[in-house]
């Protein structure tokens, strides 16, 4: 049995229906220009030049809003990110180095998965801090900067971690280009 009263199981109710509404109107047409013209070209060059200083891998992916499947269950964000992020092949690099970037535009979430070859290097704490900072360039409608900001610290961590030498091939095992959805 719920404790809710009538007013916040009325609200709990509403506030689903309306992000269900968010999601299923959210066009993923609109993203470049929401973004910024040319924003995604200039991440994805900043996604190649960072690639080549580490073997880490680092996709970005915005959508505009949840597929029907995710909003009608009300799935969060994370979890959406985590399907993401196996569906794009990140978690399939060879040093177990994949970092996906996820925008939800339709909720202003942001969520970065790494996977567990980075993540046992990186506190918890340090993916927060590039996620508060994505948040302040997004609510001051600096998309491209909070974007690039983000590839570049992840490209720090990836740096720190598994930094490429020398005489090693640069080997692309993902795509550089955001998915936009």
């Amino acid at each position: 049995m719920s404790n809710a009263t009538p007013t916040q199981t009325r609200r709990t109710f509403w506030q689903r229906w309306s992000r269900l509404l968010r999601q299923l109107w959210s066009d993923p047409a609109t993203l470049p220009r929401r973004l910024g013209i040319d924003t995604t070209q200039r991440v994805q060059q900043a996604v190649q030049a960072s690639e080549l200083r580490h073997s880490g891998e680092i996709r970005v992916c915005i959508e505009a809003g949840l597929p029907m499947s995710y909003a009608w269950r009300d799935a969060s964000p994370r979890e959406r990110a985590v399907s993401l992020f196996g569906k794009l092949r990140v978690w399939d690099t060879e040093a177990n180095n994949g970092v996906l970037i996820y925008l939800l535009m339709a909720d202003h979430a942001i969520e970065i998965v790494a996977d567990r070859g980075l993540h046992r290097h990186v506190s918890d704490a340090q993916w927060q801090a590039i996620v508060a900072h994505m948040h302040d360039d997004f609510r001051a409608r600096r998309f491209e900067a909070g974007l690039l900001a983000a590839v570049a610290a992840v490209d720090a961590m990836l740096v720190e971690h598994y930094p490429r030498h020398g005489d090693t091939p640069d080997h692309n095992e993902l795509p550089d280009e955001p998915v936009l959805r």
